[in-house]
């Protein structure tokens, strides 16, 4: 048996004890390839392992900024807002308790009287709410345009609409038990940040908006409850509902109450007495472009205000993130108080 020592050299030495002169106290060329296979053995498991680390951080890096640099507000914005994470709990979904971001306006807590418009922002799927703040810029494009004297002072609010990252809920009332998520959104958030926050309790003062499956949610959240939300944005979006039958079921009643375009004209005089506004866009290439033309020419028909746009960039972050500074200022313009 080998014992492990200091020597008077300081350095560590192996031996053998006397009772075992019959055990070499140095290794044999076997001994030798054996330990230098198992270094080799450990130093390729620890590359690995680094390796694996790396591009779990790479991966978890591109998730949250899409190959952008992190957001920071440039050198001559002199205030920023700040971001607060809550949990919102509803029945809607189970008793779930779900994240919900909060960016409040630069001089929130300055003002301690002032009470502010909303604008909730929904994220797509798969999505995170973080992905609004990290890659579109959500907050540091407030703060660029606030110090512009371009926008007012809005509280951002960018729930989680999921219970897993990949798990698709359309922002929905699904067939299904606990996923209420239209519900989750309408209710209990708004009401969440209303208690919660100085905010004008106000339809005219809420603006709802998403990207992709969140620019579909807000559309069909905000058809469905007129009058709780002024401006509906939709960005890269769409207006009929995909046959999902985990959500929608096998109704065609279902399917077309979740349908924007076709819902529409059966809310149209309560949207036209509310002054809702539609804002929203899509791109060439995209797949959905050819159901937002028909979706802006219905609106048109039953003359609700709105205004469409085709943009560059197809369903990217790329169209995202660099058409928010017009989607913020229509909100802004779109709504009151603040």
């Amino acid at each position: 048996m080998a014992m492990a020592g200091t020597g008077a050299n300081g350095r560590l030495q192996v031996g053998t004890p006397a009772g075992d002169a019959g055990v070499a106290g140095r290794l044999g060329p076997k001994g030798r390839r054996t330990l230098g296979w198992s270094v080799a053995l450990v130093a390729t498991a620890a590359a690995l392992t680094a390796g694996l680390a790396g591009v779990y951080r790479y991966l978890d890096n591109f998730w949250l900024y899409r190959g952008y640099p992190p957001p920071r507000d440039p050198a001559w914005v002199r205030e920023q807002g700040t971001v607060q994470t809550i949990a919102v709990t509803s029945p809607a979904i189970g008793g779930r308790s779900q994240q919900v971001i909060v960016y409040l306006p630069p001089g929130y807590a300055a003002h301690p009287r002032r009470r502010y418009p909303v604008f909730y922002l929904l994220h797509g799927s798969p999505g995170l709410p973080n992905a609004l703040l990290l890659t579109v810029k959500t907050g540091v494009v407030e703060d660029e345009l606030m110090a512009k004297h371009e926008i007012r002072p809005m509280i951002l609010v960018m729930p989680f609409g999921s219970s897993g990252r990949f798990t698709d809920t359309e922002w929905a009332n699904g067939v299904r038990a606990n996923s209420g998520w239209e519900t989750f959104l309408a209710r209990d958030v708004v009401r969440t940040i209303d208690d919660r926050y100085r905010t004008i309790r106000s339809g005219s003062a809420r603006a709802l908006a998403g990207l992709s499956e969140g620019g579909y949610g807000s559309l069909n959240i905000g058809l469905h409850h007129p009058g709780e939300f002024r401006v509906l944005e939709s960005w890269s979006g769409y207006e009929r509902a995909d046959k999902i039958l985990s959500i929608f079921g096998r109704g065609e009643k279902r399917l077309a109450y979740n349908s924007p375009r076709s819902y529409l004209p059966a809310v149209a005089r309560r949207l036209r007495r509310e002054g809702s506004y539609v804002w929203f866009y899509s791109s060439p290439g995209d797949r959905f472009l050819g159901q937002n033309r028909a979706f802006a020419h219905e609106l048109a028909r039953v003359r609700i205000r709105h205004s469409f746009f085709v943009v560059q960039g197809g369903h990217t972050w790329r169209a995202w993130r660099e058409n928010f500074p017009q989607a913020i200022r229509a909100a802004s313009k779109g709504l009151s108080g603040g």
